[in-house]
């Protein structure tokens, strides 16, 4: 057996006081653990160091790009167009890739979302897509670059070869409390954009209520930090900070946030919804060489819905085909008359998933038709008995604990005052 050029308590006891770790420290520990050389015991006790004391700017940097070379890299260098890809660190309601992906690509841009599915309040982007009949996630390599060539936009489940550290290294600091570090949270993120082979990404870096990170300076760090990684490795990064206090659209579920979508790619939808696409859509657009596209144009004339209705197809589903229903519903009304003054994200996330729209655990499955429908957002006038919200399921035996994590989740003022919502959506950008 070959004599290992490292300790792994030396490294353990180096971050532990406060020191730095080599390149070298850094990808031997990668490899070795990836390898299963290193325990998890150990490397929990390295996540905790580095969850205290932090990483430098070298550090992160390294430690990303051990976790990219622990698996495949894709190559996009056979395709006639450029590439662009967008990440959200997720919320409640956000289904912005849905109608993103298609705008983009009907610009003549490549967007391979490599995308994953939800987990506790934040849902999951496949498990809303699944929700379309015949629709998949899964593609072969073959399937996905010829995809690419043709449509433009892939919305897909990444590979099991793509920074597998990063799968094995995320499983042990959900269970060991040091997931919000954000060393860990930015190397995680970025390994597999990088390994992802884009040339350009556009990070929507989520603050508030119903964020991953609530702090706004934690956000901002959480930002510039991922955008130096994505830089530093070659991708051109950008990211907007966008406000979460609030959720995002009107519909929070799987398959009522696929109709919001579509919704948005036939020219309506919210606004909120319909602001953040086109934003996104106009940073994505500009790393890739088309500066100028009259993005909200394709939105109402049809070119982008038609992006998504070949999108669809090409992965087996049917763009025309019903989406589920949940079988009961029960509606909330206002009981005075008033403003809706606050209206919470995080509350409204987990009732969905207690709904049954999300789930505790990886394995477990999604009720697809689940989940909640907003009448009124912050601000609009409310009328005594008028229906703020409907939550569906197919187990009338879900609502008691939904409605549970609803109380204290909104309130109605009188005119006048303040509203309760965190500012503007679009609360910065960083390049």
């Amino acid at each position: 057996m070959a004599l290992e050029p490292f300790d792994a308590v030396d490294l353990i006891r180096t971050k532990r006081d406060g020191g730095e770790l080599s390149a070298a420290q850094i990808d031997w520990l990668i490899d070795a653990y990836t390898r299963g050389y290193v325990a998890d015991e150990q490397m929990s006790a390295m996540t905790m160091a580095i969850f205290l004391n932090g990483m430098g700017r070298d550090e992160i940097r390294d430690l990303t790009l051990a976790m990219v070379a622990s698996g495949t890299r894709l190559d996009f260098s056979t395709l006639s167009k450029r590439t662009t890809d967008k990440h959200s660190t997720g919320g409640v309601g956000d289904k912005i890739t849905l109608p993103l992906a298609p705008l983009v690509a009907s610009f003549g841009v490549a967007v391979p979302q490599l995308s994953g599915r939800g987990l506790g309040h934040t849902g999951g982007t496949l498990d809303k897509l699944e929700s379309i009949p015949g629709w998949r996630a899964s593609l072969t390599n073959d399937e996905f670059m010829a995809q690419l060539e043709s449509v433009g936009a892939v919305v897909c489940a990444a590979g099991a070869g793509l920074a597998p550290a990063d799968r094995k290294l995320y499983a042990l600091r959900d269970i060991t409390g040091t997931v919000e570090a954000i060393p860990l949270i930015a190397s995680s993120i970025m390994s597999k954009k990088i390994a992802e082979g884009t040339a350009a990404l556009v990070l929507d870096v989520k603050f508030g209520s119903g964020a991953f990170m609530q702090d706004p300076e934690r956000s901002r760090e959480l930002a510039e930090t991922m955008v130096r990684l994505g830089n530093d490795a070659g991708v051109a990064t950008r990211a907007l900070l966008t406000n979460m206090n609030v959720p995002l659209g009107r519909a929070i579920g799987n398959a009522n946030e696929v109709r919001e979508s579509v919704e948005v790619l036939a020219g309506g939808g919210p606004a909120d919804v319909v602001t953040l696409t086109v934003a996104l859509a106009r940073e994505m657009l500009d790393l890739a060489g088309v500066p100028d596209a009259d993005v909200e144009s394709a939105l109402k004339n049809g070119r982008a819905m038609d992006s998504w209705r070949a999108m669809i197809w090409a992965q087996g589903g049917d763009p025309d085909a019903a989406l589920p229903t949940p079988k009961e519903t029960h509606v909330v009304r206002a009981e005075r008359a008033g403003v809706l003054v606050a209206q919470h994200a995080l509350p409204f996330g987990i009732a969905a998933w207690r709904l049954g729209a999300g789930r505790a655990r990886q394995e477990d499955p999604v009720m697809h038709s689940a989940g909640i429908e907003l009448h009124a957002k912050p601000g609009d006038a409310i009328a005594e008995g008028q229906p703020l919200f409907t939550l569906g399921t197919d187990d009338p035996d879900r609502f008691p604990r939904a409605l549970e994590a609803l109380e204290g989740a909104y309130r109605i003022g009188e005119s006048g005052d303040p509203i309760d919502d965190g500012g503007p959506l679009i609360a910065g950008r960083i390049a």
